[in-house]
């Protein structure tokens, strides 16, 4: 029998529930690896050996080489342990979270601080608020990234 997911329908939204924690499982597991010096120096010295000693899928380790957290989440990453990414690489939660967003640090902070982004048009998929997939990325971080594809 299905569950009902009345939260599938919340934009700009993974909810990490139990099938995505089986999809993830292997992800999140060499995620919490980099809790060891002794991993993450294995990891930087060459990722894809590293990543290839676990038994994730292929879509899952090149969403890791390439650093996407949000492809990292659609393929059942936790936010949490894929902070353990974003550690190794020296950067902040909040580095992280605005490349999720396609801001720069600095923008992300002062929408934070702003009061994060407005409820008007993310409350469900197809209204036009800044959470919409139709408006990502979001920022200039995220607009560089976009125009540097659309010249691909």
């Amino acid at each position: 029998m299905a569950l009902d997911k009345p939260y599938k329908d919340v934009p700009g939204t993974i909810i990490f529930d139990a099938e995505q924690s089986r999809k993830g499982y292997w992800l999140n597991q060499f995620c919490m690896s980099l809790m060891k010096a002794d991993h993450r120096e294995r990891f930087k010295a060459n990722e894809r050996a590293y990543l290839d000693e676990w038994p994730m899928t292929e879509e899952q380790k090149q969403a890791v080489l390439s650093r996407d957290l949000n492809w990292c989440m659609r393929t059942g990453g936790n936010i949490y342990f894929l902070a353990k990414i974003g550690a190794t690489d020296g950067k902040s939660f909040q580095q992280m979270a605005g490349s999720m967003t396609g801001m720069t640090e600095e923008e992300y902070r002062n929408m934070m601080i702003g009061g994060g982004r407005r409820i008007d048009g993310n409350r469900y998929i197809g209204e036009n608020g800044d959470a919409q997939a139709h408006n990502q990325p979001q920022g200039s971080a995220g607009s560089q990234a976009h125009a540097g594809s659309k010249k691909a």
